[in-house]
């Protein structure tokens, strides 16, 4: 493709984003209980599906993260929309109750914001003007407003950075690029495995006799010294690794290094960023590249638009160490990929494509189609509608379609409606209760916890990252122990023989992690098996 070609196409790109198009929504609603119960769920939606208080608005961004079990879209005008899980305040709308419905948040509305995203539990936006505000969860420090005081933030406080141009969430962290020269990578929150990229991870022992180790919060932003003089322009972060691009092409990663996810041929962390050496020399990224990063694996298009991936790819088989081409995908023009827990989705050219292990219908083949697709396939719903953008969460999947040219296609879908927020807002307020006293009982089963590292995960990862999805994803497994302990802290909390029944029994199958392999073994097969009938996406 020329150099005029390649303008030409991000021109058009570009007037298509800020056009907006109409929001698509596929996988789980039961948002208190993805990745904490196994089994199917009611209320998947399993085909692309429109949400009611969306319908006809032309939404231009959306977010969500590996470890998100919620979501945030921006229109056209620049308001922010976020449903989901709320336990947190991650919503940022002034309390913890859950919402089924997209709902605008009110305090950001004198805002005009063009980017965001979304971690386990906090949310980061950037307005026009270069600000950027955060919400949610801030024990890590991972809102960037200088303090980790208030571990919760549930209306939206000033992150301590300027001049920003966008932003990515990880686990329990936040990195944002900025046009200040010397400074335009930055991060924040919590630093284990390195993921902040400062060269520590800033670990301790609480008590000087005891071998309980934990991660001391960073809550104001830092420039990346390590790149301090590279011009940073494209990131994504998965749970607990960072993947970046500067101006010349160059790819960096970070963090965890567990199943290859840093594509260095090693598992190794990395507490600085470093070079993939895949990719330089004649293989640089071209400008218009596309980067993601799951919880596991990551991914990004190079010369020729040639998709590589690394790291875990599929729940069974050998991980990728380094970055290898997804045949699969050759010939194909993307425009936009995101990926999730173990999942993936994709705009190229008139198709949106996705792949991955599945559970809650996020992949969108409908109620005929297969749960899961180990190789890349056609969402057939939405062929020869043209994508503005996808992004992938725990469980769910959201693709913006452009509404030229589909004809009366979006009336054909399915609406969906939701509860409206008052209804159950009693039940977040009583699990906020049950928290509490969980607390205390947490401490003392965390002692179990000393012999592994990677284990003890600062009790960020706690009963949130029940991620049945990924079962074998280590950073998905850190803070079992925690888990169990929350959970046995419901039946002393409360003691009501109903909830204390199903929470120990919970508790019992969390806390060691017996046969959690099997169960997500068995459906990968099946579903595999169901994948290889199919082939991969022909170009029509």
């Amino acid at each position: 493709m020329s150099t005029v070609e390649a303008e030409k196409k991000a021109e058009e790109e570009k007037k298509a984003e800020e056009k907006g198009g109409e929001l698509l929504f596929c996988g789980a609603t039961c948002w208190d209980i993805i990745g904490r119960k196994k089994g199917a769920q009611e209320g998947n939606l399993v085909s692309p599906t429109r949400l009611r208080p969306l319908v006809g608005v032309n939404i231009r961004f959306v977010a969500s993260g590996s470890a998100s079990c919620h979501c945030v879209a921006l229109d056209v005008e620049g308001r922010c929309y976020t449903w989901g899980r709320n336990e947190r305040g991650q919503l940022g709308h002034g309390d913890t109750i859950q919402r089924d419905r997209p709902t605008v948040v009110s305090e950001l509305s004198k805002y005009k914001l063009i980017k965001a995203g979304a971690g386990r539990s906090h949310t980061v936006v950037v307005t026009e003007d270069g600000l950027s505000l955060a919400f949610g969860w801030n024990k890590h420090g991972q809102l960037g407003s200088g303090s980790a005081r208030n571990e919760i933030e549930s209306s939206p406080v000033r992150c301590l950075v300027s001049d920003v141009k966008t932003t990515a969430c990880g686990g329990d962290f936040t990195v944002w690029l900025s046009s200040v020269e010397g400074a335009s990578i930055l991060s924040a929150g919590l630093p284990q495995y390195g993921q902040l990229g400062h060269g520590t991870d800033n670990e301790y022992n609480t008590k000087d006799s005891s071998v309980r180790l934990a991660y001391e919060a960073q809550p104001r932003p830092r420039a990346l010294t390590a790149l301090a003089r590279e011009t940073i322009v494209k990131v994504a972060c998965g749970t607990n690794h960072t993947v970046a691009v500067d101006s010349n092409g160059y790819v960096y990663t970070w963090g965890f290094g567990g199943y290859g996810r840093l594509g260095h041929r090693e598992q190794k962390d990395e507490w600085v960023p470093r070079r993939v050496d895949v990719f330089s020399k004649h293989n640089v990224l071209p400008p218009e590249a596309v980067i993601s990063a799951g919880s596991v694996n990551s991914a990004c298009t190079a010369g020729g638009g040639q998709l590589y991936m690394w790291g875990k790819i599929k729940n069974t088989g050998d991980d990728w160490m380094y970055p290898k081409p997804l045949m699969d995908l050759s010939g194909w023009n993307l425009r936009c990929m995101d990926s999730g827990n173990m999942h993936h989705f994709v705009g190229a050219d008139n198709s949106c494509i996705s792949w991955g292990h599945a559970q809650n219908g996020e992949l969108g083949y409908g109620p005929s189609g297969q749960k899961s697709s180990a190789v890349p396939k056609k969402v057939d719903i939405l062929e020869g509608m043209h994508v503005i953008g996808v992004a992938c969460g725990m469980g769910h999947s959201m693709v913006i379609v452009d509404r030229m040219n589909v004809g009366d296609r979006l009336d054909q879908l399915d609406v969906y409606d939701g509860k409206a927020s008052g209804e159950g807002s009693a039940e977040p307020e009583r699990k906020n209760l049950v928290k509490q006293s969980a607390k205390k009982g947490a401490a003392k089963v965390s002692d179990n916890s000393r012999k592994r590292k990677s284990k003890d995960s600062s009790e960020s990862e706690d009963e949130e990252n029940g991620d049945d999805e990924s079962d074998a994803s280590e950073d998905q497994v850190n803070g079992q122990t925690e888990k169990k302990s929350k959970r046995g802290g419901k039946v002393s909390g409360r003691g009501q023989s109903k909830g204390g029944k199903k929470s120990t029994s919970d508790g019992k199958s969390t806390g060691r992690g017996r046969g959690r392999p099997l169960s997500g073994n068995k459906s990968t097969v099946s579903s595999q098996e169901k994948a290889g009938k199919r082939g991969r996406p022909r170009k029509s």
